[in-house]
């Protein structure tokens, strides 16, 4: 029986995978007290006992998922992660540099205490950093030196041996250190998880209620309530227009969006005429409704009057009717009738609403209102941007795709290659065009839904590649170079990221969730980043990843390239 799943296993490698993705998220479901090892690390830990069974898989898949998942992060964290350009980018290629020149430093040590031969420098270095570019540059430079073709080929076929040896526990320490041990360094863990939440409130007012479908915001910028007509201003019968000018005069900036008149219901137009007794329904902001019984009468429960639909959407400002006039000014005109706006966002904070608002070109409101009515107001105001659960694939593949060639592209220093590599390119495309996307509406809409898979399934997807590959020759590599390499590769890693954590904390003074993101990066370990953003149900930290992934995806080659030169 267990032959027979084996060789399914083996014959059909999407099997393996799923099975390693589901275990994975099961055990990293498992609690001990506070404690759990997370989805990433139980995922990669799946992948390294499932891979013991010698089976194949298929390098496109791996990147697939990968430049998918860092995407998706870049898409997640555009506006935010430009905004904090602004304060913080300077600093971030700062800590990069330090940090990394900690990576170099201590593989650096290491190799000359251990005695280990170019060969097994580059390897230590690439696999306990977790740079796999160096794989390529290293075995370059050291088959252009001037040695014994048996000697040069010896050291060339060590390289990637120790490079598996200590990848694994590259990847599999970094996720723990900064996913698990990280927060509790910098405070604990329900502190760094609170200082996050208080500087995603910063960045975007919103917190981390917007995540959650189940979380709802109690306070209603606009209100629909159902009123009697029984005050005294109906002793005559009024008309919609009478009553809408009677109320503005008292400050009262409302519309009449329903009328139930005996057992007729209706949407009434201006002249429509409104009977002591009729029930009516006022719509507005909240402020201007607080109250308004004293001018209109009993407020009523009448369900029935209030069962319509509505719709609520965002939309740009762009025209230019719309830009630079008062709200007093823009509810006079006929399109913005029974149209309610609800808030605005400017430069990615909401503002204030007060009659003297004026709004400009690319700030975005939200306005809420019967469906013929928004749709006919919307071409005067700009591009409406309505909420959807498909998404833009077309928008998806393309960005992907062009964010890969350039990062594919080699700029020469030196002779020595430079580029950011198509997962950075991936992460800089997700970057642009969702900044883009946040100020054009127009195209690229992702769904929260698919965003999610493309996050999670993406991350852990290239995680159990990584683990179900590198197992047979982890083992392998053990027995042939001993394991020393392994404790070495150990202490290479660990080393950098407590020097990185204390940097972010104690000199730079970083938000934790910043210094963790950073630390990620830095460390070029994107399986990290994405333990780090479970461990505190956050998108943060991929501010503090992108521009020093950028940093050290350089710096990591010119280190490693020196590593051949001076051991």
């Amino acid at each position: 029986m267990i032959d027979t799943i084996v060789g399914i296993l083996r014959d059909y490698p999407t099997i393996a995978l799923f099975l390693t993705v589901g275990a994975g998220f099961l055990i990293g479901k498992i609690r001990i007290g506070n404690f759990s090892i997370g989805s990433v690390t139980a995922v990669l830990l799946v992948g390294v006992a499932v891979g013991q069974l010698d089976i194949p898989m298929s390098g496109p898949i791996k990147m697939f998922f990968f430049m998918l998942f860092l995407f998706s992060i870049g898409y997640s964290v555009g506006p935010d992660f430009f905004k904090s350009l602004r304060g913080q980018g300077a600093r971030q290629a700062l800590f990069a540099v330090l940090m990394s020149c900690t990576c170099f430093g201590t593989t650096l040590l290491i190799a000359n205490i251990m005695g280990y031969s170019k060969g097994e420098s580059v390897g230590l270095f690439s696999g306990s950093q977790t740079c796999s570019a160096l794989l390529g540059v290293g075995s370059e430079v050291i088959s252009r030196l001037d040695l014994p073709d048996d000697v040069k080929n010896e050291q060339l076929n060590i390289i990637p041996v120790c490079y598996a040896v200590t990848y694994i526990f590259g990847t599999l320490g970094t996720v723990i250190m900064l996913g698990n041990i990280g927060p509790r360094l910098l405070g604990g863990l329900a502190k760094v998880k609170q200082q996050t939440a208080q500087l995603e409130h910063m960045l975007n007012n919103t917190g981390n209620s917007a995540k959650d479908p189940a979380c709802i915001v109690a306070l209603r910028a606009v209100a629909y309530r159902v009123y009697t007509a029984d005050s005294p201003f109906f002793d005559t019968p009024r008309t919609v227009k009478q009553v809408e000018q009677y109320l503005r005069e008292h400050q009262r900036e409302v519309y009449i969006d329903r009328l139930r008149h005996g057992d007729d219901i209706f949407a009434p137009r201006f002249d429509a005429t409104i009977a002591k007794g009729d029930h009516i329904v006022v719509c507005g902001r909240r402020e201007a409704i607080i109250g308004i019984d004293s001018f209109i009468g009993t407020e009523s429960d009448d369900p029935t009057l209030l069962s319509y639909n509505l719709d609520r959407v965002g939309i740009v400002v762009t025209k230019k009717e719309f830009i630079g006039k008062p709200i007093t000014t823009i509810r006079r005109n006929k399109y913005m009738r029974g149209v309610v706006i609800r808030d605005a966002v400017r430069n990615g904070e909401f503002i204030d609403i007060t009659l003297d608002t004026a709004f400009r070109r690319g700030d975005r409101i939200t306005v809420v209102g019967q469906p013929q009515r928004v749709k006919a107001a919307g071409p005067h105001i700009g591009h409406i941007d309505r909420p959807s659960v498909t998404s833009d694939l077309m928008f998806v593949g393309l960005a992907i795709a062009i964010g890969g060639i350039l990062g594919a592209m080699s700029i020469w220093i030196g002779g020595v290659p430079v580029s950011l590599g198509t997962s950075g390119g991936a992460l800089m495309a997700g970057l642009v065009f969702g900044w883009l996307r946040a100020f054009r509406p127009t195209f690229g809409h992702i769904s929260p839904g698919a965003l999610w898979i493309m996050n999670n399934l993406g991350l852990n997807v290239f995680i159990a590649v990584i683990g179900i590959e590198a197992a047979p020759t982890f083992i392998a590599g053990i027995k042939s170079v001993g394991p020393m390499l392994l404790v070495a590769g150990a202490v290479g890693t660990t080393i950098p990221l407590l020097v990185g954590i204390w940097l972010g904390r104690k000199v730079f003074k970083f938000n934790p969730a910043i210094t963790l993101g950073c630390c990620a990066g830095t460390r070029t370990c994107t399986a990290s980043l994405g333990a780090v953003q479970n461990a505190l149900g956050s998108t943060l930290p991929a501010i503090g990843y992108a521009v020093t992934y950028a940093v050290s995806n350089i710096l990591l080659v010119i280190w490693g390239l020196l590593t051949v030169m001076l051991v």
